[in-house]
């Protein structure tokens, strides 16, 4: 069983039968029922046509589920709507479904947690963590998305700044989660890329390129996390880095910043050091100035202080630090490693600990348990 090929194909067919009249939420149950029933019967009775055998089995999962003495009484008419038999068309529809998602009836927020969940793959928990909200409260917005669209006809894409946001998500996801997205997501952005000229939709692929191309040197071969500072940099892509500046450069250069460009070019700076030690630090808190200015985002500002730190010390971090809430995702983790460059490295092992406790998935728990561990070792000697 290809469950890959599953994957590949489910935006696809949900686009059919949402082009056909079925309600959003009605049209992703029925897609989930009919893989459930190609992992079912597929294995033993592989399908000519996969794409063309999951469109018609979702439609007929969708016209069951709203069987009632009406729909009955209509059945003859509503059978003539079913898919015929063969071959369905070779076509990708996975970025138009990422637009109709992005419905004009939704708030962009939920606009974006919808897709995420039903195109993207991401499960409530990954949604929540990007969005630093409870997973219970991820949930019911995700719920209300899905009643609010229910009914509605999707012949209104959404706009280019919803679906940048989705594609950003994704490849977050897909480069540091448990899911990976990461490919997934730089392809849909260069297909939009082609098809619109926005230097915003350059910035992010720009910023996609330059982040994958440090991949294969972000683990060690026994699968444990390793920093920025310390990768072997002769592993990162150089084809994918300097495509990236150059898109970068393209996008900057129309003079209307946004926030991906801001980020692709702090991405930039760190691939353009030959060494962690030749890193333009200065450079690269002027741009966090710009995201800070942009988005606000307390995200933004925790990336700043490790910055602030690297470029004027580590208690001007620390500084910078203390006006962020303490309850912020990785907020231990930084506050660990700026205490350690100020040379506490008591204060830094309980953070690292911290921190550790907090971790979003088992390769930073380990990494953050291991530094821990590293700097009580040290103060034991």
């Amino acid at each position: 069983m290809n469950e890959a090929l599953l994957r590949s194909l489910t935006p696809s067919v949900l686009t059919v039968l949402v082009r056909r009249g079925a309600d959003f939420a009605a049209a992703e149950d029925a897609v989930q029922d009919a893989l459930v029933e190609a992992l079912r019967v597929w294995p033993d009775d592989p399908p000519r046509d996969a794409k063309g055998w999951l469109v018609t089995a979702a439609w007929r999962k969708f016209l069951d589920a709203h069987r009632s003495d009406a729909a009955r009484r209509r059945r003859e008419d509503l059978v003539e709507e079913e898919p015929a038999p063969g071959p369905a068309p070779a076509v990708d529809d996975t970025l138009q479904l990422y637009f109709l998602c992005a419905h004009p009836s939704l708030t962009p927020s939920s606009a974006v947690a919808l897709t995420l969940r039903a195109v993207g793959g991401l499960t409530t928990r990954q949604i929540a963590r990007a969005y630093l909200v409870p997973e219970a409260t991820m949930a019911q917005r995700i719920s209300r998305a899905k009643r609010t669209v229910s009914g509605v006809r999707f012949d209104r894409p959404g706009d280019v700044a919803t679906v940048l946001r989705v594609l950003y998500l994704v490849f977050n996801e897909g480069y540091s989660g448990d899911v990976d997205l990461a490919a997934e997501a730089i392809r849909l952005t260069r297909q939009l890329a082609a098809a619109i000229d926005h230097p915003e939709v350059a910035g992010l692929l720009a910023l996609m390129l330059l982040h994958h191309a440090r991949r294969a040197a972000r683990t060690a071969p026994d699968g444990s996390l390793v920093p920025l500072a310390e990768q072997d940099r002769s592993r990162w892509d150089t084809k994918s880095i300097a495509e990236g500046v150059e898109i970068l450069q393209a996008a900057l250069a129309r003079d209307r910043l946004g926030e991906f460009q801001a980020q692709a070019a702090i991405a930039a700076l760190h691939a353009d050091a030959p060494t962690a030690e030749e890193t333009d630090w200065v450079q690269i808190v002027e741009w966090y100035d710009e995201l800070v200015r942009l988005t606000d985002s307390p995200v933004v500002r925790l990336n700043r202080a490790v910055a602030v730190g690297e470029a004027d010390g580590p208690r001007a971090g620390l500084a910078a630090l203390a006006a962020l809430d303490a309850s912020l995702p990785r907020h231990a983790a930084v506050a660990a490693y700026l205490h350690e460059r100020d040379g506490d490295l008591a204060t830094a092992a309980r953070l690292y600990a911290e921190a550790a406790h907090k971790a979003p998935n088992l390769a930073e728990r380990d990494h953050l348990t291991r530094q821990a561990a590293r700097l009580n070792a040290r103060r034991c000697r």
